[in-house]
């Protein structure tokens, strides 16, 4: 529930966590009632490109940098139709943006899309708190939504948990669409949509590759359909456990030999059609500043990251899948979870962050560029 005010940022308004901690502030955007999974995202800049990740939906995003919004809001950098995250939270506003392309303010922003937020919080402490007790259901609350705290500590508890949650088909595209190659098209890409961001394709349009995005439902048959020289898995929201339906294809797709790349959510779905599991990690990579090492070189690269799930996978050994042997080709340096995979007898691979790093970085943007060169070598 919103409704629209020009007077929220005079309105208070209350974040209230499932475990019962209260932090009171200013309204941010629209006013009125949200609930979310509350996380925290560690980059300084690109929260425009943050706001519209389909990757960001029913969740409340917590911004460490303490100054947001002061480049505004523009036509340009959205990556996707709209603001998917489900609340968002700031300390310091920016009163007035400075940017030449801006267009208007992300207040101005968040409150046309219905986005509550709130503002004038210490969102250090809240981070503090997410790191030591994980990421947990939360609700915004302002205006008329405001009651005692114990009764909005039963409405967030109430609320449902990201664990469990099947999101993909929610925020991805109902019917196909082709993104042209620019230049000379060299190749074809079926592209399933599981949430996929608007610089993806255009990263690999770049590479001369034609881009059809298929629905989360696509087939096989669906897939194959296209003609594909290379089939890529997107990123996406909610438990890779639930995701039964891409991992299937994805199965089917690693049974016929074509190229397969996965970014994120697809990193996930591979580790499950290899046979691997997935967990739930206790409060996520989220930032544009994530240190992870490429194995197969020994690079150390920045990267842009937002996922709260993770591949089981050993990474001591090459493990005998069902499809050939795999190994875990990138790990985060900060706390050794499994950053990508790659299959040594069959052209697949994955990574679990974020190549197209709208904002930035563009350390790992040569992934693109690595399935390029398995198209290459399967079509040679």
């Amino acid at each position: 529930m919103t409704t629209s005010t020009r007077g929220a940022a005079r309105t208070p308004a209350v974040l209230v966590l499932e475990d019962g901690r209260v932090f009171r502030g200013r309204a941010y955007g629209a006013v009125g009632e949200t609930f979310g999974e509350a996380v925290f995202s560690t980059g300084m800049t690109g929260y425009q490109e943050t706001l519209t990740d389909p990757s960001y939906h029913r969740q409340v995003v917590v911004m460490t940098a303490p100054h947001v919004g002061n480049t505004g809001v523009n036509d340009e950098d959205m990556e996707s139709r709209k603001i998917w995250v489900s609340g968002y939270v700031v300390r310091d506003p920016a009163r007035v943006p400075s940017n030449w392309r801006s267009r208007r303010t992300l207040d101005e922003e968040l409150d046309a899309q219905g986005v509550v937020g709130i503002s004038g919080i210490d969102t250090r402490a809240l981070t503090r708190h997410l790191r030591e007790r994980g990421a947990m259901r939360v609700g915004i609350f302002s205006g008329d939504a405001v009651r005692e705290d114990s009764a909005l500590l039963a409405r967030v508890q109430e609320a449902p948990q990201m664990k469990g949650a099947n999101l993909s088909a929610e925020v991805a595209t109902t019917e196909p669409y082709v993104v042209p190659a620019i230049g000379e098209k060299k190749f074809t890409v079926a592209a399933v949509d599981l949430g996929i961001k608007g610089m993806t394709p255009h990263r690999m349009a770049e590479r001369g590759i034609e881009v059809h995005v298929l629905p989360a439902t696509a087939t096989v048959e669906d897939v194959y359909a296209v003609n594909p020289d290379g089939v890529f898995f997107s990123n996406g929201p909610g438990d890779p456990a639930t995701a039964d339906h891409p991992v299937s294809v994805m199965q089917g797709v690693l049974e016929r030999g074509t190229p397969l790349f996965g970014i994120c959510f697809g990193n996930q779905i591979l580790g499950r059609a290899l046979g691997f599991g997935t967990f739930k990690l206790k409060y996520g990579h989220r930032g544009i500043n994530q240190p992870v090492q490429d194995r197969t070189t020994g690079k150390v690269e920045v990267t842009a990251h937002n996922h709260g799930f993770a591949v089981d996978a050993p990474l001591d050994r090459v493990s005998e899948t069902p499809f050939g042997r795999a190994e875990v080709s990138h790990v985060c340096l900060n706390d050794n979870v499994v950053e990508g995979l790659q299959l040594l007898d069959r052209p697949a691979f994955s990574v679990q962050y974020h190549p197209e790093a709208a904002a930035g970085p563009h350390d790992a943007a040569y992934l693109f560029d690595r399935f390029v060169s398995l198209m290459e070598g399967q079509r040679a």
